[in-house]
């Protein structure tokens, strides 16, 4: 049976688990084709078997490296060649990066700031005239309350939550009237693999990977006239410290 999506083509940056993989799932199941992508090609094929396995959907994989504008164009182009179209982008693709800023590694900061800031502006700047083809879609960023909340330690990846912001709100104005919705989400403490943690019981009173999945397919759901620009998350009852 086709699902509310079906027909729809999409593209989820870091999706081969975590977050990025729920929303794929999501979309999947209710008839989106969708392109999963991260940078290890083993987890990113695997993915998309089991993807296409659920249907109705269908998934295809690409290996890609945010950082890299050309892989990025390369991947929006598979989702344009495979299903013919693109009318969701998710920008999940993050990475963690933490430290006092007097000891920080310049290096790291540098690919916080390309994978969390610049791989959106690529992955949204490739997919916008896509979209306008399409008569409109939708841009769908995966930021943090760390974007609004700086902490010690998180100058790099604070910097980068801020950014995405900013930039998310100036291109939700400079694309509207093309009809593509820009909107972001921002997740408290999530159950993932994030910044190597092990998801494990312990984690069960953070919010869960598939909870996120459903606020993007609110999102999805939306009329046409509404734009649920910003959404913040967070678990009901975190740990008191």
């Amino acid at each position: 049976m086709a699902g509310a999506l079906a027909g729809k083509a999409a593209v989820v940056t870091g999706s081969s688990k975590g977050i990025g993989y729920a929303i794929a799932e999501a979309m999947v199941r209710e008839g989106a084709d969708v392109v999963v992508s991260a940078r290890a090609a083993g987890e990113v094929a695997e993915a998309a078997e089991r993807l296409t396995a659920l249907g109705p959907g269908r998934a295809g994989g690409v290996p890609c490296d945010v950082r890299d504008q050309d892989q990025v164009r390369g991947l929006v182009q598979a989702a344009v060649d495979g299903f013919g179209g693109l009318d969701v982008l998710v920008n999940n693709a993050g990475v963690g990066g933490f430290g006092a800023m007097p000891d920080l590694d310049p290096e790291l900061f540098r690919t916080v700031i390309e994978t969390n800031l610049f791989g959106v502006f690529y992955a949204s700047r490739e997919a916008i005239p896509h979209l306008r083809q399409r008569g409109g879609g939708w841009i769908i960023n995966i930021g943090s309350l760390a974007g609004k909340n700086p902490f010690a330690g998180g100058a790099a990846y604070n910097a980068s939550k801020f950014g995405l912001i900013g930039f998310s709100e100036a291109m939700m104005l400079d694309v509207r009237h093309d009809n593509i919705r820009v909107s972001y989400i921002m997740p408290g403490s999530v159950e993932t693999y994030f910044n190597q943690n092990e998801p494990s019981p312990e984690g069960a009173w953070k919010l869960q990977p598939e909870d996120i999945a459903e606020v993007v397919m609110d999102l999805l759901a939306f009329p046409g006239r509404a734009l649920p620009s910003r959404v913040e998350i967070r678990p009901t009852r975190p740990k008191q410290r």
